[in-house]
């Protein structure tokens, strides 16, 4: 685990929603610790091997579980003035789909993260209004780069937007970097998964990162 990883796991977990617990026979802080480090390291081995130091027993499998069934979000309800809006390619099971998150400029906190088959205006549009029903975005700016379908869908959704290459934008692409460097154990690919339990893992993802931010 990078330093970062180590230091994140020492933090609070009452970002971890554990309601969906009913007849679970694990102790929660121990399952608590099983999805923060799964999603803090990526590597299920590294949950596995510090529930082991607890007297915890769990396989893989059990952990995988807790992370989706947990279904964390983003936290909705955040007010910016900016926002980085882009969009990159990653692979599940060998098969190119893309990433779409929307990033808090001042806090650097994702706000959103989806992921489709294909890149449209459409889908654009998709992430877009769920953007505005979980937060007040009417008055942010978005900076996005040169992508006409963005642009088009901003213009669509009624959403302001300046056109960015560098400087501030830079901050959604810094947290691609990040996506991409945690998912380098899976070659950039989620195998063996389906595109929703891909995009549960990122969005659980992105609420660890605001959580630790």
């Amino acid at each position: 685990m990078s330093t970062r990883t180590i230091t994140s796991l020492s933090g609070h977990r009452e970002w971890i929603d554990l309601d969906f617990v009913e007849r679970e026979r694990t102790p929660e802080p121990a399952m608590a610790l099983g999805i923060q480090s799964h999603v803090a390291g990526l590597s299920l081995s590294n949950p596995i091997e510090l529930l082991d130091a607890l007297g915890v027993d769990r396989s893989r499998k059990a952990v995988h579980d807790w992370v989706q069934k947990s279904d964390l979000q983003p936290e909705p309800g955040q007010s910016p003035n900016q926002i980085a809006f882009d969009e990159t390619v990653i692979r599940i099971n060998d098969q190119q789909f893309w990433l779409y998150a929307a990033a808090h400029l001042k806090t650097n906190d994702l706000l959103q993260v989806r992921i489709f088959s294909t890149t449209t205006t459409e889908s654009t549009e998709i992430v877009l209004r769920e953007l505005q029903r979980k937060h007040d975005v009417e008055t942010a700016v978005f900076l996005v780069d040169g992508a006409q379908h963005l642009q088009t869908a901003l213009q669509r959704t009624g959403l302001r937007f300046q056109m960015r290459r560098h400087g501030n934008r830079n901050a959604v692409e810094r947290i691609f970097r990040e996506l991409k460097r945690r998912t380098s154990s899976f070659s950039n690919c989620f195998s063996h998964v389906e595109p929703e339990t891909a995009e549960l893992w990122l969005q659980t993802f992105a609420r660890w990162h605001t959580a630790t931010n």
